[in-house]
């Protein structure tokens, strides 16, 4: 009788039942039941540790999932299956971004490391999951069935991984950028450290570099992100990325008149302090036409041809060409985005955000 109860037991423990796998009967949640139904089929990451869980659960009712030999080797050719998240995080997103070459843009991998996953998810399915028709891709019969159950199991592992990431942390935490940061990657980041440490506020204001070094002496605010020269740099600042200046113009060389007409960053331009001086050395006469607050409106006015530019070497493109001025000018100084703190310890708050700052500014970007 006990090793028909215990058949029983194991087979009402796993089979589907409107939509959902049903596990209270026996002790574990509905989200163990998802993992271990999805597991018997597809040997889901995790299933080893979900069939210990029910295996201890049974034995309190003096019943194993040892004593059930069927059940038990199944088990084991789903672990041996063992179908990792990531390699079905890639397989989603291939399907989802429409090909290998966007899946790894999206993913920040490369297009060989996208290919060798799908590979290796195949291989341990023991089945084909992507019919490849030239540059198509679409899933098979199989690959249909798997990016569903996929789907859910990405969303258990990211949900668990991010409620282990939150932390205690509390406090407000001033922070304040100039213009070369783009909006969206700071909301981004914005959004990242509030997901993790929901104790914890951060006040974001946007500032030109001038004001931030003054500010940040000042103790007004507690982590600013501006750029600085070797000349200016300190030795605790946190370098995100460094690139080469030059000065740029719109292509076609426009006729540029007698004195140079200057598009800048306005009245606190940090460029100024030794750019226009080089002009002023090389005898370039020069007046300024065009001032705005970020690096998108001074990019803009440049390609309209309203005048001449300091910006990075990154901003060139077929409307944007480097200006050949009129008389040789000395090389423009290497400028380093960084991050600073008010001087001393930092609170634990503070160096949360820092790291925060430090991983989404620079992934992805190589420096000049």
């Amino acid at each position: 009788m006990a090793g028909i109860d215990a058949r029983r037991a194991a087979k009402e423990a796993l089979i589907p039942k409107g939509g959902a796998l049903i596990a209270g009967t026996h002790g574990l949640s509905k989200e163990a039941g998802l993992a271990v139904g999805v597991g018997l089929v597809w040997g889901a990451v995790g299933v080893h540790g979900a069939s210990m869980r029910a295996e201890r659960g049974m034995h309190k009712r003096h019943c194993s999932l040892k004593s059930i030999p069927v059940c038990h080797g199944l088990i084991d050719r789903v672990i041996r299956m063992n179908l990792d998240v990531e390699s079905l995080r890639v397989f989603m997103a291939v399907l989802d971004h429409g090909g290998m070459t966007r899946a790894a843009e999206r993913l920040h991998l490369g297009q060989s490391a996208v290919s060798r996953k799908v590979q290796r998810l195949e291989e341990r399915v023991g089945r084909p999951l992507l019919i490849r028709d030239g540059h198509d891709l679409r899933p098979t019969r199989d690959g249909r069935v798997l990016l569903e159950d996929a789907r859910a199991i990405v969303e258990l592992h990211d949900r668990a991984a991010a409620r282990l990431q939150r932390s205690d942390l509390t406090g407000t935490v001033k922070l304040a950028c100039n213009g070369e940061v783009d909006a969206r990657q700071i909301a981004s980041l914005l959004g990242t450290f509030r997901h993790r440490h929901p104790g914890a506020c951060v006040e974001f204001t946007l500032d030109h570099t001038g004001s931030l070094v003054n500010r940040i002496e000042e103790g007004s605010i507690d982590v600013a992100v501006f750029q600085v020269t070797d000349e200016v740099s300190r030795p605790d600042d946190i370098t995100l990325w460094s690139e080469d200046l030059i000065w740029v113009t719109a292509a076609g060389e426009p006729n540029l008149g007698p004195s140079v007409p200057i598009v800048d960053f306005g009245e606190h331009c940090y460029y100024n302090s030794f750019t226009l001086p080089l002009l002023d050395q090389s005898g370039i006469e020069h007046h300024t036409v065009f001032s705005a607050a970020s690096s998108i409106d001074v990019l803009a006015a440049v390609k309209a041809g309203i005048g001449v530019a300091v910006m990075a070497r990154r901003y060139l493109d077929v409307d944007v060409v480097e200006w050949s001025p009129p008389a040789p000018i000395a090389a423009l100084p290497t400028v380093h985005q960084v991050v600073r703190t008010v001087p001393g310890e930092r609170p634990e708050a503070v160096a949360a955000l820092v790291d925060t700052i430090s991983n989404e500014l620079t992934s992805g970007r190589t420096a000049a």
